[in-house]
């Protein structure tokens, strides 16, 4: 530790180079991860919030929800041996507001279950991002859809699906709105995938994936995420190693006057971990802070676990570059080290 430290101290520019990079790589990352996860929310909050389990559609949708409906014989039959299911629906519509204005919304239409907001025939629920648009509880909203008018009843905190607000409604107004009796899936909490007649099971997770635009969304910003952790890796590489380039000389005299190899190691492991402990304190900081000042608008979500993971996925991906470039330090030969140094 005192060995890495004073040597920090005596080439203060050159690792303050190194860390300025590492911080500006992390800080971008965690930007970019904010910025992941929080269109990851707009995009399908309605469906992460939901607990464990597994999705059922009818087989022959061949994984679109919205192709999907759900016999009701065959709905009764595994709500009848599964006590929390919940059969549900979702379409993308529109509402139109006081001032006639539509407003882009997804109705959402279930069961009547602790997951899902219930209401009666007439009556809405709705997503509190619209409550910046004007709506407020009370007011009369209209679909054209739909022979009769919705009353506001109340707002729900972050529910989004595919990047619009949800709007709970009855299944009877769902019936009239879209002309179909059947539901679309039902979801099963805490429990395994059971081979169901006619039935396909999806995971919370591969359910997401068949959601239109959220699969290519996020595989492009994870891919963005996890070049740019690489890319520090490889800083880590280059650095120490060019470092190490112009102390062969230095290290054929310690290892001369008895210092092990593994102290060595443990020396530029020391340096990696401080460079960059210290840039992530100051990248984190500064993403936290923009997460604070964001525009409320922008879907911006960091959270403590995404930032200890990443922060954990750093250290990891350092010492990786730390180690390999150190390599060259276990075939040093003391002589043949100082002879080269002094030439």
């Amino acid at each position: 530790m005192n060995l890495a430290w004073k040597e920090i101290k005596k080439n203060k520019v050159r690792f303050l180079i190194l860390g300025s990079i590492i911080f500006l790589v992390s800080f971008l990352t965690f930007i970019i991860s904010g910025l992941a996860n929080g269109l990851s929310q707009d995009n399908a909050a309605l469906i992460k919030d939901l607990p464990k389990g597994h999705f059922y559609m009818a087989e022959d949708a061949e994984g679109t929800f919205n192709l999907s409906r759900i016999d009701s014989n065959l709905q009764q039959e595994v709500m009848g041996k599964e006590k929390e299911a919940v059969a549900f629906s979702i379409q993308m519509g529109f509402l139109n507001d006081k001032d006639d204005k539509q407003q882009s919304v997804a109705f959402v239409s279930s069961t009547e279950s602790t997951l899902f907001k219930n209401v009666h025939q007439g009556e809405v629920i709705l997503d509190s991002s619209l409550q910046e648009k004007g709506i407020q509880i009370g007011d009369v909203l209209t679909n054209n859809q739909y022979s009769g008018e919705f009353i506001v009843k109340g707002f729900v905190e972050q529910k989004k699906f595919s990047h619009s607000p949800v709007a709970y409604i009855s299944k009877e107004a769902y019936q009239e709105m879209y002309r179909v009796k059947d539901m679309q899936l039902i979801f099963v909490p805490n429990s395994g995938a059971e081979d169901i007649n006619e039935l396909q099971a999806y995971s919370n997770k591969e359910f997401l994936n068949t959601i239109p635009s959220y699969n290519a969304e996020q595989l492009s910003l994870n891919m963005i995420i996890w070049f740019l952790v690489v890319i520090s890796g490889m800083l880590f590489a280059i650095f120490f190693y060019m470092m190490n380039v112009q102390k062969i000389g230095l290290y054929g005299i310690l290892k001369a006057i008895g210092l092990k190899t593994s102290r060595l190691f443990k020396m530029i492991w020391t340096q990696m971990v401080i460079i960059t402990a210290l840039s992530l304190v100051v990248s984190i900081s500064l993403s936290q802070l923009f997460n604070v000042v964001a525009p409320k608008g922008m879907p911006f979500t960091l959270t403590f676990g995404i930032t200890t993971q990443l922060s954990i996925v750093f250290l990891i991906i350092g010492f990786i570059g730390a180690t390999l470039s150190g390599l060259q330090i276990k075939k040093i030969e003391p002589l043949q080290a100082i002879q080269q140094g002094e030439a």
